[in-house]
């Protein structure tokens, strides 16, 4: 590739970039209603085109289908990629829900006389311009298109390689929708296509205010070391499920079960499960058998070989309570106690998601307050850390940091604050002479 064809291909990446931007300052401007309209005609166009996606997704399935066979891509995967009628309707449903949220723009959050004459006020305000690279999942697109309107922000939407045809189509969608909404521009959302896309993106950091990736531990290290833009991280899921010797033993059987076998592809999914030794002995042959007649391999302690009741088991490694396996595979650990299990949690998790189950809330209350995670859950599945289960209507991400927004990130996680400063024509030159003293009175906002 010559120097002059990468210049034109970096332009058209900043040129795309700055039309989100201003289209981002426009959608800061407008109403609650005019944002919610929009969503409503998005969320209609969805389902009138649901052929068109279901056609453009079986093309990408195609295609993927023999990367699956070769082993080249996970059956995990494969199946966040495929989309169903149900699916689209779902992704619409997702929409209407963001339109129903609360506005989270222009909120006071405080007011501060600072003298007579001299009010500060704090509001939120949009971040401007997010950039989001994700795999494989289409309903991604609607959702995260739907968040960054009701907050007022543009998006910037880089999807893996695998769902090109899928997210292509949904992105046009979007776009024909807000068609019949002159004051909302087409440029809010934007698609880019290719890695040299991204490695463009990240250079942007006067142009984008935030990126989300969405994707292995390994890319979201390699996004942060390569990018100036703030990032707000969603790696890894390594979570646990730890059955304390008080757990009711159904409750048990039934969290852990659901935590792994419900959708084993998602980042919430049980990957390890931590089993107190004085109920291993009873507990462990009836979900292990459980286990394995839904399919699931299970690697084990020693210990947990010892109370397996003669059913097949692969000795775990090392390695394996690092994995986050994103399919029908789970490791199992016998420990001591709950501190034992805080341990594990606090040296192998990616701090997603813990959940124990026990019906002692002294050792739950230990277990919240010593495991570092976004989410610590008592007697609940993991899957339930999601932002629409959350009732933030869908979600950019999960953030397994702590700056900024940490789990699932909803409308809140896309909004800032600024301070707005009502004078009668001040100096600081009154106050630093002391002619004037200031009250700093706070005001109920």
């Amino acid at each position: 590739m010559s120097v002059l064809q990468n210049q034109i291909e970096i332009s058209d990446v900043q040129r795309t970039v700055r039309r989100a931007r201003r289209a981002a300052h426009i959608l800061a401007a407008l109403s609650e209603d005019r944002r919610n309209e929009a969503l409503l005609a998005a969320a209609d166009a969805l389902e009138a085109h649901s052929a068109e996606i279901l056609a453009a997704n079986e093309k990408d399935c195609a295609a993927a289908s023999p990367a699956v066979e070769r082993g080249e891509m996970s059956r995990a995967m494969f199946s966040r990629l495929r989309t169903t009628e149900h699916g689209i309707a779902e992704m619409a449903e997702r929409v209407r829900d963001v339109a129903r949220l609360a506005d989270p723009l222009h909120r006071r959050l405080a007011v501060t006389e600072l003298d007579a004459g001299l009010v500060l006020y704090k509001e939120t305000c949009p971040l401007g311009v997010v950039g989001v690279v994700f795999e494989s999942r289409p309903d991604v697109v609607p959702q995260i298109a739907s968040l960054a309107l009701k907050s007022g922000n543009a998006v910037c939407l880089k999807g893996g390689a695998e769902a090109t045809e899928t997210n292509a189509v949904l992105v046009s969608i979007w776009r024909d929708a807000l068609a019949p909404f002159p004051d909302v521009p087409p440029d809010s959302v934007v698609l880019f296509h290719t890695r040299e896309d991204v490695a463009q993106i990240l250079t942007l950091h006067d142009e984008i205010d935030l990126i989300v990736p969405r994707g292995s531990n390994e890319f979201v290290r390699y996004v942060t070391e390569h990018s100036r833009i703030p990032v707000l991280g969603h790696g890894e899921g390594i979570c646990h499920v730890y059955v304390h010797q008080d757990a009711d033993l159904r409750k048990a059987l039934d969290v852990a079960f659901d935590s792994k076998v419900q959708y084993p592809a998602a980042c919430n999914a049980l990957e390890t499960l931590l089993v107190h030794q004085d109920i291993a002995p009873v507990f462990l042959p009836q979900m292990i058998a459980q286990f394995r007649a839904a399919g699931v391999e299970v690697r084990g302690c020693p210990r947990t070989l010892e109370f397996a009741g003669g059913q097949e088991i692969v000795p775990a490694t090392e390695e394996d309570w690092k994995k986050e396996y994103s399919d029908l595979i789970i490791s199992i650990k016998v420990v001591d106690g709950v501190n034992e299990a805080i341990e594990h949690i606090n040296r192998y998790g990616s701090r997603h998601t813990e959940t124990i189950v026990t019906e002692s809330h002294d050792v739950a209350a230990r277990f919240m307050e010593f495991v570092d995670a976004a989410g610590v859950f008592q007697n609940a599945s993991t899957r339930f850390s999601d932002g629409f289960r959350y009732g933030l209507g869908a979600e950019v991400g999960i953030s397994t940091g702590k700056l900024h927004a940490r789990g699932p990130v909803g409308l809140e996680g896309l909004t800032t604050y600024k301070y707005k400063l009502f004078g009668e024509g001040q100096t600081v030159a009154s106050y630093s002479k002391g002619q004037r003293t200031f009250k700093h009175r706070s005001i109920p906002s």
